[in-house]
């Protein structure tokens, strides 16, 4: 009875972990998406909103000394790896007390102090940077994964491949985060792509690939145990395709009308991984009403501050134009 007692706690305080992250990511995307309407945000801006499951389940298996990089979708892997929501803000605002002194943007952030590498703005170049960090992994023996994202548009790109071979040639500790979130910018991935099973992308090269529902955090935990487990055991590399969907444009200037509203309601309606795993936690009574309602009363206040500190953060000054830059 203690054990069960104790695997019952142990649950509901990783499922309340899940849930956090999950709202923090939403709530904090939905006042970007809220300030670049406002002027607040310029530039490009891209939003992690419906895709919040995929990053918060792989973490779930990640270290600290474990490595990550992703494309210019990134906002929603810094909050799911802790890094300050106040300085992520300021970023966007240009600010500098932004985590990349204001000159990066929504595109190119940065946080080393949580083994955050970016945010890249090139399309598939973090596949390549990624892999050379987990080459450095291997070559230090510092025991660390590198966890490389990248999306269906990416997976279309040469560089990819040639990344994958090199990964594989030399057993690199690397997993493979394919986030499908169905439209390469405005392209079906039906139309761009001639096999759509892109979890095989990896099979000629050696590596092993599985598809898993990226709108179910639990499923999202189980496919990384999987993948960082084949790595760990120094098998080399491992590709999860995580079919997800991103709810806004590919970004804030796309207003996304080559898919129907029907389409992005439906998938709101049925498969929102931050409602559905809300009722999956009632239903099972891992967490209640009262306590779902605290956390997000926590996740609001957060972002409340994060806008404080954003918004009265002085711009970089005109003589630092040329600093930082080679």
């Amino acid at each position: 009875m203690i054990k069960k007692e104790k695997n019952f706690s142990l649950l509901q305080k990783k499922f309340e972990n899940f849930y956090q992250k999950m709202l923090l990511i939403r709530k904090f995307e939905e006042k970007a998406a809220q300030f670049y309407g406002m002027g607040k945000i310029s530039g490009f801006c891209h939003l992690y909103i419906g895709q919040e499951a995929v990053v918060v389940g792989m973490l779930s298996a990640a270290t600290k000394d474990d490595k990550h990089i992703t494309s210019y979708r990134d906002h929603g892997h810094m909050l799911a790896l802790g890094s300050n929501p106040g300085s992520i803000m300021a970023e966007l605002m240009g600010k500098v007390t932004g985590c990349s002194k204001g000159k990066g943007g929504s595109m190119h952030m940065f946080d080393p102090a949580s083994n955050f590498y970016g945010g890249h703005g090139i399309v598939g170049a973090q596949v390549s940077i990624g892999t050379g960090i987990a080459f450095a992994e291997k070559y230090l023996d510092t025991k660390g994964i590198t966890y490389v994202y990248f999306g269906d548009g990416a997976a279309n790109q040469g560089q990819v491949y040639e990344a994958f071979n090199m990964a594989k040639l030399w057993n690199l500790p690397v997993v493979y985060v394919l986030e499908n979130n169905e439209y390469a910018l405005g392209t079906s991935v039906h139309r761009s792509t001639g096999h759509t099973e892109l979890y095989k992308r990896g099979e000629s090269f050696g590596i092993p690939g599985i598809r898993v529902d990226g709108m179910d955090v639990r499923e999202m935990e189980k496919a990384a145990i999987k993948a960082s487990s084949y790595v760990n055991e120094g098998k080399g590399p491992f590709l999860i395709e995580a079919k997800t969907y991103r709810y806004k444009g590919h970004s804030m200037s796309d207003p996304a009308t080559y898919r129907s509203k029907e389409e992005v309601r439906e998938v709101i309606d049925k498969r929102d991984p931050i409602k559905n795993f809300k009722s999956f936690t009632l239903k099972n009574k891992y967490l209640s009403e009262e306590k779902l309602d605290e956390i997000e009363f926590l996740v609001k206040e957060k972002v409340q501050k994060a806008v404080k500190f954003a918004e009265e953060s002085p711009f970089p000054a005109s003589k630092d134009l040329y600093k930082d830059v080679d």
